[in-house]
C-alpha cells in the first residue's frame, strides 16, 4: 500500500538531509518534488497545490529545536497536513440502535458486496444480518449468501421480488422480530447519471432510515474514485465513504483527495481478501503508514478484533500451569493469519515496513508448522512432552517433512512455553528489569 508515494516521499525529504536549517530555497525544492509525487499518485491538483502551500507556509520561519534536523521537522509537518488532509480525527461510525441500519451503495464491482460481508464479519459479535437488495444481477444473492455462509451470518432474500425497497423494509421487520443488531442493507451497483437507480436508492435510504450510508469505492481508480464519489453524494448525500482494494497496487490518490473533493469522511478501508482484511479510517495512522512509520493502533485494533477476553484469560490460566500446548499454538497461528498479509501486518510495526519492504513474507510461512502439528495424534499435541525418537519419525513422514524439521519446531516450542511460563509469574517490576537488561 502506498510503497511508490512513500519511495517517492523519501527521496523528496532527501533535499534536505545535511541541511542546518530550513531555508526557503531547500523548502521550495523539497516541496517542488512532493507536489510532482501527490500529483503522480493521482491526488487531485488543486489538492496537491493547496496542500504544499500550507506545509510552505508552516516550515518556513520554524525555529529547529535542537533535538530536531530539518528533515525531521519537515516531515513532522507534512505528516500532520497530511492527517489533516484526510480528515484529521477518525470518523464515528454510528451503530446505536436495535437493530442499527447500514446501507450500501456504489458502483458495479466496486466490491460492495464483500465489503458488506467483511462488515457484517466486524460486528460479528451484534448478531447482524446481511439482506441482499440486488435484485438486477442473480450472482449478487448467490455471492452475499455464499460470504454469509462463510461467515456464519444469516442472509434475508425474497426471491421473485423486484421491489428492493419493500425487500429492505421486510427484512429490517425481521430483524426487529428476531433480535438482530446489525442490519447491512447490499444493494445494484448503478451509475450516477442513471436516473431510475438513483432515485430507487434514495427511495430505499427515506424508507429504512440507516443510521450509516456508506459509499464503497475501488481506491485504484484513482482520481476517477473521487469524481464518482462527489457524484453520488450530490444525489444521495451518504454519511461516509469505503474504500476497497487498498492493497493493491494503488496510488493513493483517492485517499488523499475525497475528503476535501467530497466534504465526506472515509470511515473503513478494505486492505485484503480476507473476511477480516478491513480496518477503520485513521487519518494519522494513513499518514504514518505513507511515511514509513508503522501504524500500531490499526495492529492493535485487528488483534483486539481476533482476541475473545474469556479466552485470553483461559489461555493465560494454562500459561500459568504451564500447559500451554500444540492445540493453544495452532489457535494462536489461525487469529494471526485472520489478521490479514504477514508482510502488511509487519509494517504497522513502527521502522519495520521500510526494512522490509524488498522481502518476500509468505502468507503460507506457516503451512509447515501447520502440517506438523497436524500429523500429531490429539493426545500428542496435549502433551508434547511425551512425543519421543519414534513418534517424532512418525510426525516427520505425515507431515511430509523431516526429522531436522520436527526437532527444531519442539525445541522452539519448548523454549517459547518455558519462557512464557516464567513471564507469567514476573511481578510487572521484574518484567520492566528484564526488559531494560534486553
Amino acid at each position: 500500500m502506498f510503497e511508490n508515494l512513500s519511495e517517492r516521499l523519501e527521496r523528496a525529504f532527501k533535499v534536505l538531509k545535511g541541511e542546518g536549517q530550513i531555508t526557503e530555497i531547500n523548502v521550495a525544492e523539497t516541496l517542488k518534488e512532493v507536489r510532482r509525487t501527490l500529483i503522480e499518485a493521482d491526488v487531485n491538483y488543486k489538492v496537491a497545490k493547496t496542500f504544499t502551500d500550507t506545509v510552505k507556509q508552516k516550515a518556513i520561519g520554524q525555529n529547529v529545536i535542537n533535538s530536531l534536523k530539518p528533515k525531521e521537522l519537515m516531515i513532522k509537518i507534512v505528516h500532520d497536513e497530511l492527517t489533516e488532509l484526510m480528515g484529521g480525527e477518525q470518523a464515528p461510525f454510528n451503530v446505536e440502535g436495535h437493530p442499527a441500519i447500514i446501507l450500501m451503495s456504489g458502483l458495479q464491482g466496486s466490491g460492495k458486496t464483500t465489503f458488506s460481508g467483511k462488515l457484517a464479519n466486524r460486528f460479528i459479535k451484534r448478531h447482524p444480518l446481511l439482506v441482499a437488495c440486488d435484485v438486477y444481477r442473480p450472482a449478487a444473492i448467490e455471492q452475499l449468501k455464499v460470504l454469509g455462509e462463510q461467515i456464519g451470518v444469516p442472509v434475508y432474500s425474497e426471491p421473485g421480488n423486484q421491489n428492493p425497497v419493500e425487500i429492505a423494509q421486510h427484512a429490517i421487520a425481521d430483524a426487529k422480530a428476531k433480535g438482530y443488531g446489525v442490519v447491512i442493507v447490499d444493494t445494484a451497483g448503478r451509475l450516477a447519471v442513471d436516473e431510475q437507480m438513483m432515485q430507487e436508492i434514495k427511495a430505499i435510504k427515506d424508507a429504512i432510515q440507516p443510521n450509516e450510508t456508506l459509499f464503497v469505492v475501488d481506491s485504484m481508480t484513482g482520481q476517477d474514485a473521487v469524481n464518482t464519489a462527489k457524484a453520488f453524494n450530490d444525489r444521495l448525500d451518504y454519511d461516509g465513504v469505503v474504500l476497497t482494494k487498498l492493497d493493491g497496487d494503488t496510488r493513493g490518490g483517492a485517499a488523499l483527495s475525497i475528503r476535501t473533493v467530497v466534504d465526506k469522511p472515509i470511515k473503513w478501508v478494505g486492505t485484503g481478501e480476507k473476511m477480516e482484511a478491513i480496518d477503520p479510517f485513521r487519518p494519522s495512522g494513513m499518514a504514518d503508514r505513507i511515511l514509513n512509520m508503522g501504524d500500531i493502533v490499526s495492529l492493535v485494533d485487528r488483534m483486539q478484533q481476533q482476541y475473545d477476553e474469556e479466552q485470553a484469560r483461559e489461555l493465560q490460566k494454562k500459561i500459568a500451569k504451564n500447559k500451554f500446548d500444540f492445540n493453544d499454538f495452532l489457535s494462536q497461528i489461525s487469529k494471526i493469519k485472520k489478521m490479514g498479509h504477514l508482510k502488511d501486518l509487519a509494517s504497522m510495526i513502527p521502522g519495520v515496513g521500510k526494512a522490509i519492504k524488498d522481502v518476500d513474507i509468505s502468507d503460507d510461512a506457516f503451512k509447515g508448522i501447520e502440517a506438523i502439528i497436524y500429523s500429531m495424534t490429539p493426545y500428542e499435541r496435549e502433551h508434547p512432552e511425551a512425543i519421543n525418537g519414534s513418534r517424532r519419525q512418525r510426525i516427520a513422514r505425515g507431515s511430509g517433512t523431516n526429522i531436522q524439521e520436527v526437532n527444531r519446531l519442539l525445541t522452539q516450542f519448548d523454549q517459547t512455553r518455558k519462557a512464557m511460563h516464567k513471564m507469567s509469574n514476573m511481578s510487572p517490576k521484574q518484567l520492566m528489569r528484564a526488559g531494560r537488561r534486553r
